[in-house]
């Protein structure tokens, strides 16, 4: 009985950090996008907050908040942030930065 819960447990943190890679790799895709209709430079897609809970849509999920730094002068450097629910774009916050 004892391995039937240690093989469950270790299937359940590989889960966890292969869902957690994908919903990386979606950020990375939801910042260039960003970076692209802002017409900005991307530098770095970073992971802020990783959790499980209740998604929008009533059903349980990762919730997830992303930090991206981009330059839209050439001098200085903004992070805007990425609010994900699994692999969908629930917000996104885009501080005042200079345009070219």
């Amino acid at each position: 009985m004892i391995t039937l819960w240690m093989i469950m447990a270790v299937a359940a943190v590989i889960a966890s950090f292969w869902m957690s890679r994908v919903v990386a790799d979606a950020a990375k895709v939801h910042a260039e996008r960003q970076a692209e209709s802002l017409n900005v430079q991307l530098l770095s897609v970073a992971m802020k907050r990783f959790r499980l809970g209740i998604n929008r849509t009533g059903k349980p999920g990762i919730k997830a908040e992303f930090v991206f730094e981009f330059c839209s002068d050439g001098d200085s450097v903004y992070q805007g942030l990425l609010f994900l629910e699994n692999e969908r774009l629930v917000k996104v916050d885009i501080p005042p930065h200079r345009i070219r």
